[in-house]
């Protein structure tokens, strides 16, 4: 047996891979953030080597958060076309709508236009937080809204209108006149598909 050539009895030669080499430019950017951040690490009580595993750690959360932020939306709104058509026919149930507009144009009516405007807004997000909860959160804005791809474009195109002119009187400190009040209440009635009286 030990004279067949198709046994192997000698041990294999050891090939030796080289350690992997670090380039320079990043052992330097290791040394001055450790430089900078060891002394945070050490008052909270951790060694540069520990703090630096939590800091990647963190720096991975919000990466993973910012793409979850930015790329959600688009993987979430991958439903099939029957829901598509259920999404393009929500709209704001109507006797809600027709008392939403009633309760505004007894603010415009007092020549409070941009408390009408600010009403309309506040309580068309409400009726969608009720009706559909996942396609807002609490943290969401109207510009968010008025681009969301849930809604139809009446909807949409309420929220935009509606929106700027909430920003304009709240942030930009500029009153809001009778043609503000009318082109948010027709918008926002176009959307909810309520007939407005004359």
């Amino acid at each position: 047996m030990r004279g067949a050539s198709e046994i192997q009895y000698a041990p294999l030669p050891q090939v030796r891979t080289p350690p992997a080499h670090t380039p320079e430019w990043l052992r330097e950017l290791g040394r001055w953030l450790e430089w900078l951040l060891a002394p945070i690490g050490r008052a909270l009580g951790m060694s540069w080597p520990i703090f630096q595993y939590v800091l990647i750690a963190l720096a991975a959360v919000l990466v993973l958060f910012v793409l979850w932020r930015v790329l959600g939306p688009l993987l979430l709104d991958r439903r099939p076309k029957d829901a598509d058509d259920a999404v393009a026919a929500w709209v704001p149930d109507r006797a809600e709508a027709a008392a939403l507009i009633e309760d505004a144009d007894r603010l415009a009516a007092e020549g409070r236009f941009a408390e009408a405007t600010h009403l309309l807004l506040r309580r068309s997000v409400q009726q969608i937080r009720a009706s559909r909860p996942d396609w807002i959160h609490p943290a969401s804005t109207a510009r968010e809204i008025s681009v969301l791809a849930a809604l139809p474009e009446a909807g949409r195109h309420a929220f935009a209108v509606i929106a700027q002119r909430v920003e304009r009187s709240r942030f930009a400190l500029r009153d809001l006149g009778a043609p503000d009040w009318a082109a948010a209440r027709e918008a926002y009635a176009a959307f909810a598909q309520v007939r407005l009286a004359a």
